[in-house]
């Protein structure tokens, strides 16, 4: 798609009922996200997320799947230790979940662990910019990459993930202007989040995209259920305003 021009679509998702939905839909990628531990679980960070909630979560998408990629949020704590830990882990979510590929927060630092995973087998995508599981070390949920050093900085992430052999990279919450840059640079497709129009593809929250979530939602996302007669038809809006290239817009973007 990435070498058509063809915009990907990915929602995160985590249950059967709303997998098969989101299937139906024509989403290309759901991702069993560890923001289920904000939306499901009331947590105010992703940090309290197990490899057992995530496991669960991510069997119970991949029986509602028939087409698209199913993808893993490996939770913090589960892949930091050590290429082997990480393995056992991954192996785990792609053995006993059915996930197609895993993901991994982390840049340069992660680059180890992605070419272990992928030379045993096992697809990853890359997450760089704003890696919720780094919080605290962040100072918060901010953009990332607005100075030209940590801009640099990812861009540096990236070429390093691509060549550690990641399949996918998610960009969060980083400018337009440097998520197009990164877009340009590698060859592998990049889906953004509050990362301007010109990545590869999108990927918001579902209880964002729905208007389910409780608390105030991000900037970047919006609410596709509004108007519509169906959750169905608001994962379909979505997906065409993604392909047409009608979101994301002007106000969604840093």
């Amino acid at each position: 798609m990435k070498s058509r021009g063809e915009r990907i679509s990915c929602l995160t998702v985590y249950d059967y009922s709303f997998a098969h939905i989101l299937d139906q839909a024509g989403i290309e990628i759901l991702l069993v996200g560890d923001s289920l531990g904000m939306v499901i679980q009331g947590h105010e960070t992703t940090l309290p997320v197990s490899m057992c909630n995530v496991l669960y979560h991510t069997q119970c998408v991949s029986r509602g799947c028939n087409s698209a990629l199913v993808i893993a949020d490996m939770p913090f704590g589960s892949y930091q230790g050590s290429p082997q830990s990480a393995y056992e882990n991954a192996a785990r979510l792609v053995g006993e979940g059915g996930a197609h590929m895993v993901k991994i927060e982390g840049g340069v630092v992660m680059a180890e662990t992605v070419t272990f995973l992928v030379d045993r087998g096992i697809p990853v995508c890359g997450h760089i910019g704003l890696t919720p599981q780094s919080v605290n070390q962040l100072g918060g949920f901010r953009v990332q990459g607005r100075e030209e050093s940590t801009a640099e900085e990812l861009r540096r992430d990236a070429r390093n993930l691509e060549e550690a052999g990641a399949s996918l990279l998610i960009l969060e919450a980083t400018p337009a202007q440097l998520a197009k840059g990164i877009t340009d640079s590698v060859s592998i497709p990049t889906v953004g989040i509050g990362a301007g129009p010109d990545t590869d593809g999108q990927v918001l929250v579902l209880y964002d995209v729905l208007g389910l979530f409780p608390r105030k939602s991000p900037s970047f996302s919006k609410d596709f259920l509004e108007g519509k007669g169906s959750v169905l038809e608001a994962v379909k809006a979505f997906v065409d305003d993604v392909r047409a290239r009608r979101f994301p817009g002007p106000q969604h973007s840093f």
